[in-house]
């Protein structure tokens, strides 16, 4: 007959299995744990009951994680048999420190043996405890090391001290179990960035493939490196003067890059795509927008993010500025241009598409704020083949002064272009 229940346990001697059992009580309804009794109920006795009952308490104290302490009482019966006494946890899951957050790590009571937590109960127990907000709940990982975002604080002068871990939600509030936030930013982050450049435009046919890990520091910075590489220059050459411009600008890309990666859900595992080609550069997320918002409302600049304490980090090192401003810098950058980028945003997903500046045509102006001496000028120059400011401030009958603003303003129209300076400066239709 076996005098074990869903909420006993008898052990004939102390061994490290107590620990386990302590923590299938802790993270299901609490129980009992007799030392010195066999499993048929007999008393066996200890042979040094004050020894082994320091081995217990030490050995519980040291053996498991979160502190269990609280939840556990220990009393001496008839001077031979120690009762461990384990409530209900409040902290759960509990687990062996040195398994960590994992199924041989984690144990719950099922019928009257302790087994393994699968990884759903773990989650869930996480969950239950900790709350929904992703970067709040304790990592599965705790050996997480931070050489990376060490790196990166320094780099921007901030400090990164384990003083700090608290403020900034590495670890969770008055205790030093990591985050998932934690998890992100440590070296271990199971999270990549992949990317893909394609020969076609349709996106089937592979040029070159990388995929980036580690650190999501270590992530932007290599992402931003490689993506330099695919960002081509071409040359314009009018007359003499030479214009470089690249296919996408730099802000842009790195403005879509850092929205993939502090607003991506990261509670899922799959990767932030990048895939280029000749005509575009598009960026594509795991996580829609937030419940309320629409893809309207990211582009005027409303803004809520997902991942709240990392955003704040790239805040604290000033890699985003605000929240919200980003896309509407994007948007800026292309403004003088015939195709803009396009936000598309799913359920599950959230893209931005670069379009190719070196493959679309300027923006023409716009004809209504093309004033009457700046046609005045370009009849002039057209007539001519080029213009001096003298001659420009006799035909307009202005001074010089309203001529170097007038040009300046026609040069960003992209109505005329300047050529020299001083007194061999001259102006020719662009």
């Amino acid at each position: 007959m076996n005098f074990e229940t869903e909420n006993i346990e008898f052990k004939s001697q102390f061994t490290n299995d107590i620990y386990k059992e302590v923590i299938a009580f802790a993270n299901t309804n609490g129980g009992i744990i007799y030392v010195g009794i066999d499993d048929e109920g007999n008393v066996i006795g200890l042979t040094d009951v004050d020894n082994e009952y320091t081995r217990i308490t030490n050995g519980i104290r040291d053996a498991i994680m979160p502190d269990v302490t609280m939840c556990v009482k220990y009393t001496i019966q008839d001077n031979k048999v120690v009762r461990i006494t384990v409530s209900e946890g409040t902290n759960k899951p509990y687990y062996l420190k040195n398994k960590g957050l994992k199924s041989n790590g984690v144990y719950v009571r099922q019928g009257t043996s302790s087994v393994p937590a699968s990884h759903e109960q773990i989650r869930q127990m996480i969950k239950e405890n900790d709350g929904d907000i992703f970067e709040e709940m304790r990592s599965l990982e705790q050996n997480l090391t931070f050489d990376a975002a060490a790196n990166a604080f320094k780099r921007y002068g901030v400090e990164f001290s384990v003083e700090k871990y608290n403020v900034l939600g590495i670890t969770q509030k008055n205790s030093d179990i990591y985050t998932n936030l934690a998890l992100i930013l440590s070296d271990q982050c199971a999270h990549t960035t992949k990317i893909a450049v394609f020969s076609d435009e349709t996106c089937t046919v592979f040029r070159d493939n990388k995929d980036f890990g580690g650190s999501i520091f270590k992530q932007f910075e290599n992402v931003v490196n490689y993506l330099a590489l695919c960002n081509k220059t071409s040359s314009i050459i009018e007359g003499v003067v030479r214009t470089d411009q690249r296919d996408y600008p730099e802000e842009a890309i790195r403005e879509a890059l850092l929205n993939a990666l502090v607003h991506r859900d990261y509670s899922f595992s799959g990767s932030i795509i990048i895939n280029v080609n000749d005509k575009k550069m598009e960026f594509i997320s795991i996580g829609g927008l937030l419940p309320g918002l629409s893809t309207e409302d990211i582009c005027i600049g409303i803004s809520q993010p997902r991942n709240k304490k990392l955003a704040e980090i790239f805040h604290r090192l000033r890699l985003i500025e605000s929240y919200g401003t980003g896309i509407r810098r994007i948007y800026k950058l292309y403004e003088n241009c015939n195709e803009k980028p396009i936000i598309e945003a799913t359920s599950n997903a959230f893209k931005i598409v670069l379009p190719n500046m070196n493959e679309i045509s300027p923006l023409a102006p716009d004809e209504s704020i093309i004033t009457y001496q700046m046609h005045k000028v370009l009849n002039y120059i057209t007539n001519n083949g080029q213009a001096t400011d003298i001659e420009l401030e006799e035909i307009l009958n202005v001074k010089h002064t309203r001529i170097y603003n007038l040009t300046r303003e026609m040069k960003d129209l992209g109505l005329i272009r300047i050529e020299g300076r001083g007194k061999d400066k001259k102006y020719l239709v662009k």
